[in-house]
């Protein structure tokens, strides 16, 4: 599948933010590596799957 023009930009955006909030949760390592790894080659079924059911960050107090 081939994403271009402003929806590709608007998906990779959106991947790039679940992979940081993947990567700053609390979640295990293996459940990090295992939900980057499904974002990542699925792009868009892997945000939504993400979105609905994967690791959010924890938001740090200031």
């Amino acid at each position: 599948m081939e994403y271009a023009g402003i929806g590709g930009v608007i998906i990779l955006a959106l991947n790039i933010w679940a992979i940081v909030s993947i990567i700053g949760s609390g979640a295990s390592t293996g459940g990090k590596v295992i939900w980057t790894l499904l974002v990542l080659v699925l792009p868009v079924i892997g945000f939504i799957a993400w979105f609905f059911a994967g690791p959010r960050s924890n938001p740090s107090i200031a």
